[in-house]
């Protein structure tokens, strides 16, 4: 490598880090403290109903495997029509 090729390698890095450190928002949003406190005043509800319908998810997610089981299980070959135990 020449002197040339070094000088041109390193201004294109410097160049490709100007460019990408110079990427900014538009607008710098400051939070008061009103809306701080409500936003914290607001993560409880937010979290149970979070937790609500993930549980419900859950259940909705191991009825339907827990079905879907019942059919492929290995041993339901064996098992008569008569059975109605496990259903």
């Amino acid at each position: 490598m020449t002197l040339t090729e070094k000088i041109v390698g390193v201004l294109a890095i410097l160049a490709f880090i100007l460019i990408t450190g110079v990427a900014k928002a538009d607008e710098q949003k400051t939070i008061t403290p009103q809306e701080f406190v409500s936003n914290v005043a607001e993560v409880p509800g937010k979290l149970v109903t979070f937790i609500g319908s993930e549980v419900e998810k859950t259940k909705e997610y191991q009825a339907k495997s827990w079905a879907d089981m019942k059919t492929k299980w290995p041993f339901t070959m064996f098992k008569g029509k008569s059975d109605v135990t496990q259903d």
